[in-house]
């Protein structure tokens, strides 16, 4: 039993009390703010900043901008996002040795990112091996979500696959017999040239492959590459090199007549990262995946375009897109999933809808591709700029195979 308070004592005790309810009180405007320094979520990204700055510096912004945007409206289950990127060299190794590094040092919850198709394979093979989330944001490669796909991978960018089928329409209605190859012999461009092939070929059985150049990633000899191509005489041309192959190719094709009189099928070249350093030389009449942002007039890309440049002061690349609709899938992902554990968070991406700068997109749950689409038309030499012009949306959904073809190319889960 306790003693009787003496009459000095309870004075003594409602000063204490007092003090302490003063001191509660005092508190009480930080424990908002204290419950807004919850652990923050981690994605840890690995790309090809150094080799691919074209791409990557506006597609680091889209994704900036996106964790910006989610942060400032409360973040995902009640916490902050924070982007750890990491320069994976253009190496597979490096790419490997930076997603353990990622995981075991900064504690990251889920790995995204990779640009070159064979180290997004590489990040794929990670990903199954340790049994944690990736979403490669960029590598087209079928290959990472058929032949190699896994439980644990899924993809943003529509695919070699599906940008060549995309284009296969337009070079059938050319009519063109012979035709010549030219691509990056790394995964990327074998991938394309051997879904062209098969797609034009089925479309059009009497075409010839009468001239096929493969130089290595970062190497064309243009000079030689534009004669021997010269040199089959071709009705038409089909081109896969990008960024600075892709300018060392037009200038010498330009130079030496090889586009006159011959249409040119071009993947990915209507993206501004490399149409736009073409400047003069930019070509006219090719037919192009690409993205033509000061075309498009939906209300989901205009209220992009306008937070992006008002932000940077710059207008989007079609990185700047893949960048912030990376970001916003795995926070969709995030919250379905309500938890950053691997396993639950690719459950909750099969049949993922997300609203990006292109519109709604879904992760298949039959093969973790999205239905991204891209865009059709031709380029136009405009007052010494390149653009796309005569342009279309084409939906990734309309141009994925059946599930049931997928089932025989993909491993089960």
């Amino acid at each position: 039993m306790n003693a009787p308070l003496t009459e000095r004592a309870i004075p003594r005790r409602r000063r204490v009390l007092t003090l302490t309810v003063a001191s509660v009180a005092a508190l009480w405007p930080l424990v908002p703010s204290l419950a807004q320094q919850a652990p923050p979520l981690k994605i840890g990204e690995i790309n090809s900043y150094k080799a691919q700055p074209a791409f990557l510096e506006p597609y680091r912004r889209g994704m900036e901008l996106a964790v910006d945007e989610i942060n400032a409206a409360g973040g995902v289950l009640g916490r902050r996002l924070q982007l750890v990127t990491r320069d994976d060299n253009a190496n597979p190794g490096d790419a490997v040795r930076a997603a353990e590094e990622l995981l075991a040092r900064e504690r990251v919850d889920v790995l995204t990112g990779s640009f070159l198709s064979h180290i997004g394979l590489a990040l794929t093979d990670f990903a199954r091996q340790r049994k944690v989330f990736f979403l490669a944001s960029e590598p087209l490669t079928d290959k990472i979500v058929w032949q190699n796909g896994n439980r644990y991978t899924f993809r943003l960018r529509p695919s070699t696959y599906m940008q060549v089928s995309m284009l296969i329409p337009e070079a059938v209605a050319l009519r063109k017999k012979r035709w010549a190859i030219l691509y990056p012999n790394y995964e990327y461009g074998q991938s394309a040239v051997a879904t062209f092939k098969q797609l034009l070929k089925a479309a059009q059985p009497d075409v010839e492959f009468v001239a096929e150049q493969a130089p290595p990633l970062g190497k064309v000899d243009a000079g030689s590459v534009v004669q021997a191509l010269a040199d089959a005489k071709p009705d038409a041309i089909f081109n896969v090199l990008f960024a600075a192959d892709l300018a060392r190719f037009v200038r010498e094709g330009n130079t030496r007549g090889l586009f006159q009189g011959r249409e040119v099928v071009s993947l990915l070249t209507g993206e501004p990262e490399y149409l736009d350093p073409l400047k003069d030389e930019a070509p006219n009449g090719w037919i192009v995946t690409g993205y033509p942002w000061y075309g498009i007039q939906t209300p989901e890309h205009k209220a992009f375009a306008a937070a992006y440049q008002g932000r940077f002061k710059d207008y989007p690349r079609l990185g700047s897109v893949v960048g912030y609709s990376t970001i916003r899938s795995i926070a969709e992902g995030l919250r379905k999933a309500g938890s950053a554990d691997s396993d639950k968070l690719a459950a909750a991406f099969k049949g993922l809808q997300v609203g990006t700068p292109f519109g709604r997109i879904t992760y298949r749950a039959e093969d973790h591709q999205s239905t991204m689409g891209s865009y059709v038309g031709r380029t136009r030499n405009e007052g010494g700029k390149g653009v796309m012009v005569d342009f279309r949306y084409v939906d990734g959904a309309q141009v994925l195979p059946k599930p049931e073809q997928v089932r025989q190319w993909r491993p089960a889960d």
